[in-house]
């Protein structure tokens, strides 16, 4: 019996630990080939020197367990290495099937202390990071399509992030960078959709380097025992979107978690104000109208449906 991912090729990026590290041993346990992409900077800011260990030690891993693996180490921040971290997975596997973008990093601060600095690096990571393989990976396709006369088999699974949906005080650049994220899945979706390319978001919750600091108040389960928390619950997910069976599932956003995925609805309409016909709202309507109403709904931008998760 064949597996669902045979045949198909696929990179991870920030795979050389964490939740990328899940990913990539998902996607090849179900049988893609896959390139193995980490810059390998030790600390979680983006610090330190980068190295090849990372992503060569996961390579190392699919391959003793009987896949086909290659590392990578370039910078997806940057162009040019966003570029040959593509042609490395169609130079090596003749072709690309699947991107899976997860690299990031963290540079918290309040938005009244942050520095140009510390939001220009979040933002070059995880939205320029995004973008450019994007952007390298989809040229891929369209050129593909044309050269076939229809559509090819092409997945794009992106990384945003529930600080994006209910916004985190202490996540300025954080948050506005895994928001572009979504942006740019949506809008990616629709322009790839007539190659035949599905591209989606997930908003993952798991215990890694990253989020050492959020879930420090979440205690680690004994031995034996399930840790809802582990990246590993987020992987099978990301298998599925990457996989035949999801053809028709694309441009969604889902939250995923240990036992839970959920998927988010677009923004909508939570209430409307009309002036009179013919009629513009003045200061004095609006005061008398959304004055009453925020204060009775203190939330914000589907801030309810997302805490409503985490109860859960």
């Amino acid at each position: 019996m064949s597996l669902p991912l045979e045949g198909l090729s696929a990179v991870v990026t920030g795979a050389g630990r964490g939740l990328g590290r899940a990913e990539a041993l998902e996607l090849a346990g179900l049988g893609a080939s896959v390139v193995v992409n980490d810059f390998g900077q030790p600390g979680r800011d983006g610090s330190g020197e980068a190295s090849a260990a990372p992503a060569e030690e996961v390579a190392a891993e699919i391959r003793a367990a009987g896949g086909r693996a290659t590392a990578h180490t370039g910078d997806v921040a940057d162009h040019e290495q966003a570029r040959a971290l593509i042609g490395t997975a169609v130079e090596t596997y003749g072709k690309l099937d699947i991107l899976v973008n997860n690299a990031g990093i963290l540079r918290d601060r309040m938005i009244f202390s942050m520095t140009e600095a510390e939001w220009d690096a979040v933002i070059r990571v995880h939205l320029k990071g995004h973008f450019n393989t994007t952007r390298f990976a989809s040229a891929h396709w369209r050129e593909r399509s044309k050269a076939a006369g229809g559509p090819v088999y092409g997945r794009i699974v992106n990384t945003s992030s529930e600080a994006y949906l209910a916004g985190s005080a202490g996540q300025p650049n954080y948050a506005a960078a895994k928001g572009g994220v979504v942006g740019l899945t949506t809008s990616t979706a629709l322009a790839l959709a007539k190659y035949g390319v599905t591209a989606n978001v997930i908003c993952p919750r798991a215990r890694t380097r990253m989020t050492e600091d959020v879930f420090q108040g979440f205690q680690e389960p004994s031995e034996g025992q399930l840790d809802p928390l582990a990246p590993e619950h987020v992987a099978p997910l990301v298998g599925y979107l990457a996989s035949p069976a999801a053809a028709e599932v694309s441009g969604q956003l889902l939250v995923v978690h240990g036992g839970m995925v959920a998927l988010m609805e677009r923004p909508k309409v939570a209430a409307k104000f009309d002036a009179p016909e013919g009629a513009s709202l003045t200061y004095a309507d609006l005061d008398k109208l959304l004055t009453p109403y925020c204060a009775e709904h203190p939330q914000g931008f589907a801030a309810t449906e997302v805490l409503a998760l985490r109860r859960g």
